[in-house]
């Protein structure tokens, strides 16, 4: 799953200058604001988990005590405090999701996966979360796995994306459905010309 260390962590020479980046972009006693940004490029450094050891290094650049940005990391279900899968499928079963059938994605992902909420997979390929609302409402049900979203998801496609990636695949990320984008399901109703 992770060859980190949960012990230790420091910032590679890359993602130093990255972290140098983003806390040129606030003003001179504004260096808390950059603390969500420097999470996660934490977190992408470390196999998508963030250790105790990596919000302390946060904490000291901006100089914050360290109590603060766990409050951060702790609130948004966007970091990981432990380790996850190579790939993080997180099922949104928010109320447009809910209707449009994430039950049926998330027993999907059980049954596939052969695990439950929150667990990972013993090849440490898969962990699988149910999350609240990622924002893809008119595309629902949806999910999200690493960055990319997948939507308008059925049992089916569910399935057919879960498999690519087991299969060391990119699946194409977006709409399964075949439609563009959010238009509506039957395709364009109107502004159908060029300006």
């Amino acid at each position: 799953m992770n060859s980190a260390t949960t012990e230790t962590f420091a910032f590679t020479a890359e993602n130093l200058e990255k972290a140098k980046a983003i806390l040129a972009k606030y003003p001179e006693g504004r260096e808390a604001s950059a603390t969500m940004p420097l999470l996660t490029l934490a977190q992408r450094q470390n196999a998508n988990w963030l250790p105790r050891a990596a919000m302390d290094v946060v904490a000291d650049m901006v100089g914050l005590p360290p109590i603060r940005v766990y409050e951060v990391a702790t609130f948004y279900t966007m970091y990981n405090l432990k380790p996850v899968g190579k790939h993080h499928v997180q099922v949104c079963t928010n109320i447009s999701c809910l209707i449009k059938g994430s039950d049926d994605v998330f027993k999907v992902c059980k049954k596939k996966l052969g695990v439950g909420n929150g667990e990972t997979t013993p090849d440490g390929l898969f962990t699988l979360q149910e999350v609240e609302c990622l924002g893809a409402c008119v595309n629902a049900p949806m999910m999200q796995i690493g960055d990319d979203f997948y939507e308008d998801l059925t049992p089916e496609t569910t399935e057919k994306v879960l498999d690519a990636l087991a299969k060391g695949e990119t699946p194409k990320a977006g709409p399964q459905s075949g439609r563009k984008g959010c238009e509506p399901a039957g395709g364009l109703t109107t502004l159908k010309e060029e300006a």
